[in-house]
């Protein structure tokens, strides 16, 4: 049995990131429980973890191309899959190395999938379904990270207990993991599903190495665009809550709104650049609104708004390289590999300097605050950097 249709390919990646992140987010939000069952009480133990997850994001994404030019995407593919499925340890982990490692691999599966999305959505679909296909991935996170933000408690009822439901989590990884050995993805078949793809492939089989692509000045602008943001969002997640800003969970439904939002708009707009450069405008607009704002009702419009204008532009970010002249499928891998791992290292020394400025004004978020809304501003600035893609064919 063999899956060739390409609607259920997209179906396992889709689902496949899903249920990563709700195995990511469950296990950091069991992470307490986890940390008390093994009697680990250490802040720096707690860090190490943290730190190791950010190690695999960024190791992770910038290997991910690497690894798909060795062994080709479905190969490639299924190790981030395979690597998922050590989330299996981290539930029943019975000593502080086997929960590091456990955190640390399925991360790592984590960073290669959000790569390979794009050389498989470019094999599988055409020009035309192309930002539908897109929107969707980029929202599998938000998807996973909704369940488990609304219905953790209700899956640990269902299952009886915390480790059952990461449990389960894991193994429908692995199930999804064992579908996509079946799927047929081989671009010299001639029963390939995407014939007009894999024609169009072979024609523009150039090689793009990673030399080409730290040579390529559209990946430094990419990059740049996105990486004030993914600080920014990352923010909200860790250091906002300290702050006494718990906004998120509005960020987080509204985000899939405007993911929405982002598909349509972008199925009928071919423009790219106007849609993110005024979205990444009322991004500062709303961080500004939710990190100073000391009324409530204010910061709660403001993250909902806030919410639905960091997603709705993804769609169009994302598939601006798909619509560049002469891409193929390595060259989209090697782009993404570089686009997410810079993003994530600046995301990183971001985070650093936030809570270095944090701790040298006496736990007073401010500076902080001012700086991370501020850098926030990289989509807006970046956006006068891109190309237009219809401008180019034209």
């Amino acid at each position: 049995m063999q899956i060739s249709n390409k609607y259920i390919v997209e179906a396992i990646v889709f689902f496949s990131y899903v249920l990563f992140a709700m195995a990511w987010v469950g296990g950091t939000a069991s992470m307490n429980q986890i940390m008390a069952a093994m009697q680990i009480d250490s802040l720096a133990s707690a860090s190490f973890i943290s730190g190791s997850v950010t190690l695999a994001k960024i190791v992770g994404t910038f290997t991910a191309a690497w690894l798909a030019i060795k062994m080709g995407i479905k190969k490639a593919f299924f190790i981030a899959c395979a690597l998922i499925t050590f989330g299996l340890f981290t539930p029943f982990a019975t000593n502080y190395e086997v929960l590091l490692l456990s955190r640390f691999l399925m991360g790592l599966g984590g960073a290669f999938m959000i790569v390979y999305f794009n050389p498989i959505v470019m094999h599988w679909f055409d020009a035309e379904q192309r930002p539908t296909v897109n929107g969707i991935n980029a929202v599998a996170f938000n998807v996973g990270t909704a369940i488990i933000l609304w219905s953790m408690s209700d899956f640990n009822e269902l299952t009886g207990n915390w480790q059952t439901s990461l449990l389960i989590f894991s193994l429908a990884s692995l199930v999804l993991a064992v579908a996509w050995l079946l799927v047929k993805f081989d671009t010299t078949d001639s029963q390939a599903t995407n014939g007009k793809n894999r024609e169009k492939e072979s024609e523009e089989s150039t090689s793009y190495s990673y030399l080409d692509g730290f040579k390529d000045k559209f990946n430094w602008a990419y990059a740049f665009t996105y990486s004030g943001l993914l600080a920014f969002y990352i923010c909200l997640f860790t250091f906002y809550p300290k702050a006494g800003i718990s906004e998120s969970k509005w960020v987080i439904g509204f985000g899939i709104i405007g993911t929405i939002a982002g598909i349509l708009y972008s199925k009928k707009f071919p423009k790219r650049i106007p849609v993110i450069r005024f979205s990444g405008l009322m991004m500062v607009i709303t961080i500004i609104g939710l990190s100073f704002s000391a009324n409530a009702l204010v910061q709660s419009i403001s993250a909902i708004v806030l919410g639905f204008f960091i997603f709705f532009p993804v769609t169009a970010l994302v598939t601006i390289p798909h619509e560049l002249p002469r891409m193929n499928q390595q060259k989209i891998t090697v782009i993404f590999s570089l686009f997410w791992s810079s993003s994530y290292l600046v995301a990183t020394i971001v985070l650093w300097v936030f809570g270095k400025l944090v701790d040298a004004n006496n736990g007073d978020y401010t500076g902080s605050l001012i700086m991370i809304t501020a850098l926030s501003s990289t989509f807006f600035f970046g956006s006068f950097f891109l190309p237009e893609p219809k401008e180019i064919k034209e």
